[in-house]
């Protein structure tokens, strides 16, 4: 049994998802849409992986424009990435915003012309800015400033000190607020956290620098978006296979389309470890960018959560005692918000318990790995977190945990390497 055969994957793997392929996101986008009529500000933030770029890239397609009801000629759509500036720096910002702002005017020559005389000039500020959205408004149209990766302009770096840093976060905020060119100006902005959570501290004499932005955040896909993702697999059985190793992870969904759909495609038998090979090694990088931008604290709970589901899956002979992570888990709700907003773990309660679990298996797995790879160097660096986290027996508790997961990787790996059960089921149904 196979697919009919199309003219290529219908599924994208590192890079954005074309705006003609983009699904879901209805609500995010409205309120997108709501925010460039009033000419407002929106910042969407999501963890990595949730579709940020792909979610500008859809904002900028003049298509969907034209479906929430808006006209794409009024508008000077520019789209750019923080990550191109480097090293970051407010005059690189501006200088990159009217380099992009010219080569979309080419019908006005004139205004090319002005443009391109300011960036000559070698000093693009804000007011360069103003100076172009006045001429912009004149000709009744306005800038959407679709700007990715904004975590960058929040992160100091040898030619951007804090200072500068707050200087520049003033100057967007009176370009959007105090200025008469924000009737001609709207700003969209992605990134990793809330804005409020990276960005410097607050001045109690002054305006919060983040509070002109409407915040919207990026999550998992639900159920319907799910389904509609991989629709080209046309089969019920995929959704539930694909979600045990995804849930609702954008681009994991993506890699696991992608990969699902070769294995459909050809002529040979499905091979189930192969898939889940293929699969591991594709996502390693999303996972090992999720750990590297967690700190110590969620970290550890990250780790908590896996020793403990895995635990539950050993022969019981053979288990760790893990027994009062619940009080610690009552006692950091926060982080482990934060780390359910950014798609990395799921809650439900049950019987008045909260338990948590990985968005994806295979993050599961991926953190197993890590802790076994924890070393007596790395361990002892940890202690002081973890004494910050619980109390010493608990402490003493996990502790024992990670040394017991080092001592007996050749029976850890067996069960890790376990095929779920729903990959199985569909790979033999398109068997047959």
């Amino acid at each position: 049994m196979s697919l009919q055969s199309v003219s290529r994957n219908p599924f994208f793997v590192d890079k954005p998802v074309p705006p003609e392929h983009f699904v879901g996101r209805t609500s995010e986008i409205a309120a997108a849409f709501d925010q460039i009529y009033n000419r407002s500000h929106l910042a969407i933030w999501g963890g990595p992986g949730m579709g940020k770029t792909s979610f500008l890239e859809k904002l900028a397609d003049s298509q969907t424009w034209e479906e929430n009801g808006l006209d794409p000629s009024q508008a000077v759509i520019v789209l750019l990435n923080c990550e191109n500036i480097s090293p970051f720096t407010p005059s690189g910002f501006w200088q990159e915003v009217l380099s992009l702002l010219k080569d979309k005017l080419d019908d006005k020559p004139t205004l090319q012309a002005e443009i391109a005389k300011l960036i000559e000039e070698g000093k693009t500020t804000k007011d360069s800015l103003r100076q172009i959205l006045r001429k912009i408004g004149k000709q009744n149209r306005f800038l959407v400033l679709l700007v990715d990766d904004y975590d960058v302009a929040l992160q100091e770096n040898e030619q951007y000190t804090h200072d500068n840093m707050e200087q520049f976060l003033s100057e967007c905020r009176n370009l959007a607020v105090h200025f008469r060119e924000r009737q001609y100006f709207s700003m969209i902005v992605t990134s990793l956290r809330r804005l409020n959570e990276l960005g410097p501290e607050l001045n109690p004499s002054k305006s919060p620098w983040y509070n002109h932005y409407l915040f919207q955040r990026l999550k998992p896909f639900n159920n319907t978006e799910i389904a509609q993702l991989l629709s080209p697999l046309r089969t019920p059985e995929a959704r539930d296979a694909i979600r045990e190793i995804a849930d609702g992870h954008p681009s994991l969904l993506q890699i696991a389309g992608f990969l699902l759909y070769i294995e459909l495609e050809t002529d040979k038998v499905p091979d189930s470890q192969a898939f889940m090979d293929d699969f591991e090694s594709s996502t390693i990088q999303i996972f090992q960018n999720i750990w590297d931008r967690t700190n110590q604290v969620e970290q550890t709970l990250l780790m908590l959560i896996a020793l403990s589901n895995f635990s539950g899956r050993l022969h019981q002979k053979e288990q760790f005692d893990l027994s009062g992570t619940d009080l610690i888990f009552s006692q950091k709700e926060r982080e482990l918000s934060k780390l359910e907003e950014q798609g990395v773990i799921v809650h439900q309660v049950n019987e008045q318990r909260t338990m948590y679990s990985f968005t994806s298996s295979i993050m599961e797995r991926w953190v197993i790995q890590q802790v076994w790879n924890t070393d007596e160097e790395s361990l002892k660096a940890r202690e002081k977190v973890f004494l910050n986290l619980m109390s010493h027996k608990q402490a003493e508790k996990l502790t024992n945990a990670i040394g017991w997961l080092g001592q007996h990787k050749d029976d850890v790996i067996p069960i890790l390497k376990r095929i779920p059960q729903g990959i199985q089921v569909l790979l033999r149904l398109f068997a047959v």
